[in-house]
């Protein structure tokens, strides 16, 4: 009798072994098991969710499909539970083991957002308004109370921030890519006023920031930049008005259509460089890193003039007549 009853014990004691065994493979097999996202997915961990929660999540956005034994997974690998709150693309390469890795390292998704450089200070609130899973901290906010939450000491943002392509974590707020914008404006013109020609006819790096906004809007050829501040120099240092097309538009504000009239060229206006000598008051745009490097270091030219070819470029000139000859040139072009 007893050995009938070692043997029954015998015999479940392996069945329970083999069931251990196997339901062991299984937790090690859910582990294995890849995605079922068949394109890029972005998942967020809220917080206060729990690894139950999160596997439910996973299964609803289709990114994983739950068995009995997914939820034993932590027991094999503890850490697997330790999900951080935050924004993350799940990629379509990746096994479960992958995902919940991925998921309790912290590498939430980086966003991109372009700030173009000759954009305005309002088109770049105008974009931060539509980007992705930003807060949008600015609404409502003036520009004064803008200048003032990132840091800047002035009220008015134009030409102080440097464009780029930053990169963000979603609830990012808008108030800090606008920081790390002036951030980075304010080192480079410092560091490029420190490295400056010291002939410049320019008194400190806001006057620089004034020219390179002209720069930025006069031309988007990269070669022509420092001729362009070399004409404006020029002109500068010979008491001449810049006659800049792109200031009288600033100034003009809402009245600006789409082209300028004669009128609007006599018509005077702080910013209307027609009718004003020297500077603007303020940058007219986002001036980008080469052209407030130009602004600072313009190449050595006997040039006072230049006027658009027709083939994207300019063509500059030392002289009215020559650049009278250029300007006919190029309406001739425009004919064509």
């Amino acid at each position: 009798m007893l050995k009938k009853l070692l043997l029954v014990i015998l015999v479940l004691a392996v069945a329970g072994a083999g069931a251990i065994g196997w339901s062991y493979q299984q937790v090690v097999a859910s582990l294995s098991q890849p995605v079922i996202n068949t394109e890029a997915k972005l998942f967020t961990v809220t917080p206060g969710s729990s690894f139950r929660g999160v596997l439910n999540q996973l299964d609803r956005a289709q990114i994983i499909k739950q068995t009995r034994w997914t939820r034993w997974v932590v027991k094999l690998e503890p850490t697997l539970a330790q999900v951080k709150v935050g924004t993350y693309q799940i990629p379509t390469d990746l096994t479960l083991h992958g995902v919940l890795a991925l998921l309790t390292s912290g590498k939430e998704h980086q966003f991109a957002i372009t700030l173009v450089e000759g954009d305005r200070f309002s088109d770049w609130l105008a974009q931060l308004s539509q980007a992705p899973h930003i807060k949008h901290a600015t609404e409502g906010m003036s520009e004064a109370d803008i200048a003032e939450k990132i840091g800047a000491t002035t009220d008015k943002l134009e030409g102080y921030l440097l464009p780029e392509t930053y990169h963000y974590t979603a609830g990012t707020s808008d108030i800090e890519v606008l920081r790390r914008s002036y951030k980075a404006m304010e080192r480079l013109l410092g560091a490029a006023w420190q490295a400056r020609d010291q002939a410049i006819p320019l008194k400190n790096p806001y006057e620089a920031l004034i020219m390179a906004s002209i720069i930025e809007k006069e031309t988007a050829v990269d070669s022509e930049r420092t001729l362009v501040s070399s004409v404006f120099m020029n002109r500068l240092n010979k008491g001449m008005r810049l006659q800049t097309d792109p200031t009288v538009i600033y100034g003009m504000g809402e009245n600006y259509k789409g082209n300028i009239r004669k009128k609007d060229l006599r018509t005077p206006t702080p910013y209307n460089t027609y009718t004003i000598f020297g500077l603007p008051p303020t940058p007219i745009a986002m001036p980008s890193k080469a052209s407030v490097l130009a602004a600072m270091k313009p190449e050595s030219s006997g040039y006072y003039y230049f006027v658009a070819d027709g083939n994207g470029g300019h063509k500059f000139s030392k002289s009215l007549r020559e650049h009278n000859r250029a300007v006919r040139a190029y309406l001739k072009t425009l004919r064509k």
